[in-house]
């Protein structure tokens, strides 16, 4: 992929030394700007190309919408629920996250607070600290023979069962995605939440914040738990309903819950933070010095990676655009968003487009068909130089304006191509081009298919006629006639009455419709 331009990087926050100092020797300039309200960072961010957040910065689609330069988000940390990340998407704004960054850290705190739910650590010295010698109202419980009950069993999940289970704990899990098979070669046996909420002394939550998991723990599924079952939650404040862990609380259903993260941060309700079974901490999870770093360090180099087309690393938006940073890849791009440019032009008046089916040929080419899709969908929806789709939001974009867009691949030991082929009004219009020597090249073009390929760069005038001499000396006199030179002519191979042709010339015609009267159609663009 083509690098992407990151000039200017805004840091809301507080993060590490070491990621402002890493963008500047890149060249990247960077500002420090912290506690800023949303008006404050609505009326800064117009000037950057770059946002790095951790997670109290509410980056909402005012703010994004405000950035009329952002090209890329970067949370230092693993969560992006402080970020719209749809918003940004349809604003064609990487949005990325530094998911292993602050993964030990979090596994450690979550191991703290087991343990300090076992021992009563924080009331016990607490009591002490009252001038309390009270050995009796704390009596606790071994770690050692229980069960823990992990929920999301990725990074964070997996370093928390294998530390746990050095103190003799059994551990179980859930988790949608990751295989059973893996899990179980780190020692957690998995299951669906339905057998697991019986089984657990204790339960630790390690998900993402989405739909699907807030409110993960509640009434419902607390009733199915052991009675006195003790719950963890260093993830998203939300997963646990806090209401029902209340009244779980209240009941003795639940028996103490560590907790880290709350809806609202800071709790105004304080009933869960004054309870006496509850050990709270202020999102501590990835307060330590070693994360801070490693996030700072991750963020920055993924920006730099990012802007100089080494590679994109944390993209959680822009999954499509992993593959886009091989050598070769930008060719391709080019190819594809110049493909969809020339079948723009040669059904400008026929539009809208109703579907468009993209197709990749070629073993090598077998992992580029998600980002020669959206690069085509860009030529197609490119209205003007400025501010048009990108490889991030074009197939939203054409997803809203109702194309359907449709992807294939084929393996072909003939050569390596993309095919572009669009829906208008009923009729079908088809491109074949590839990548000669580096440079984007279209082979055919509606069943015309050229006897010298089309350098798909300058300025292109194609127009479709019947074969004649005459026709071409007309077409010439018209360029003429405005000032505009012939650079170069491609004619297609006789097949059908009518033929495509493609001629590179100067300039664009001011009026092309006066070779609209010598030719069946005509169009005219620049790559």
């Amino acid at each position: 992929m083509a690098p992407v331009s990151v000039k200017r990087v805004l840091i809301s926050e507080s993060v590490d030394p070491c990621c402002k100092t890493i963008l500047q020797e890149n060249g990247i300039e960077v500002t420090e700007k912290q506690q800023m309200t949303k008006e404050e960072l609505i009326a800064e961010i117009q000037n950057y190309d770059g946002l790095v957040v951790r997670s109290a910065t509410k980056v909402t689609a005012d703010v994004i919408s405000a950035g009329s330069n952002l090209k890329i988000i970067g949370r230092a940390g693993t969560g992006v629920d402080n970020v719209d990340v749809d918003a940004a998407t349809k604003r064609g704004v990487i949005v990325m996250n530094t998911p292993s960054g602050n993964t030990i850290s979090a596994a450690e705190l979550t191991c703290a607070l087991l343990m300090s739910l076992s021992r009563h650590i924080p009331q016990a010295v607490m009591s002490m600290k009252d001038g309390k010698w009270d050995r009796k109202k704390f009596m606790g419980a071994e770690l050692y023979g229980k069960v823990l009950g992990i929920v999301g069993l990725g990074r964070i999940g997996k370093e928390v069962a294998t530390r746990m289970q050095s103190f003799g704990m059994k551990t179980i899990g859930y988790d949608p995605i990751t295989p059973p098979e893996v899990s179980a070669s780190w020692g957690v046996d998995q299951m669906s939440l339905e057998e697991l909420w019986p089984q657990c002394d204790y339960i630790t939550v390690h998900t993402p914040l989405m739909p699907s998991t807030t409110g993960l723990l509640n009434d419902a599924s607390f009733a199915k738990c052991k009675k006195g079952v003790k719950v963890v939650n260093c993830a998203r404040g939300g997963i646990i309903d806090e209401a029902a862990l209340l009244r779980a609380l209240e009941s003795g259903q639940c028996g103490g819950a560590g907790l880290d993260v709350f809806v609202e941060e800071p709790p105004k309700d304080r009933a869960l933070v004054n309870h006496p079974n509850v050990i709270c901490c202020p999102h501590l999870g990835a307060s330590t010095k070693e994360a801070q770093a490693r996030c700072g360090k991750e963020i920055a180099l993924q920006i730099v990676d990012m802007a100089t087309g080494k590679a994109l690393v944390g993209a959680v938006n822009a999954q499509v655009l992993v593959s886009s940073f091989s050598p070769d890849s930008h060719h391709w791009i080019q190819l594809g968003e110049s493909m969809g440019r020339v079948l723009k032009a040669c059904t400008a008046s026929k539009e809208p487009y109703s579907q468009v089916h993209i197709t990749s040929l070629g073993e090598s080419l077998k992992k580029s068909t998600g980002f020669l899709s959206s690069a085509a969908v860009v030529g197609l929806l490119t209205e003007g130089p400025q501010n048009g789709p990108n490889l991030v939001n074009a197939l939203p974009l054409a997803a809203e304006t109702g194309i359907t867009v449709q992807t294939d691949h084929k393996d072909s030991n003939e050569r390596e191509a993309c095919v572009v082929e669009v829906s208008v009004n009923g009729s079908s219009y088809k491109a074949i081009g590839s990548v000669q020597a580096g440079v984007p090249v279209l082979l055919e073009l509606n069943g015309s298919v050229f006897r010298q390929p089309v350098p798909l760069t300058g300025h292109l005038l194609f127009f479709k006629s019947a074969t004649s001499t005459e026709l071409l000396l007309s077409v010439t006199g018209v360029l003429a006639a405005a000032g505009v030179e012939l650079q170069s002519f491609s004619a297609s191979s006789a097949g059908s009455v009518e033929q495509w042709y493609c001629m590179g010339i100067s300039s664009l015609l001011g009026d092309i419709g006066a070779l609209k009267s010598l030719v069946k159609e005509a169009a005219q663009l620049t790559v």
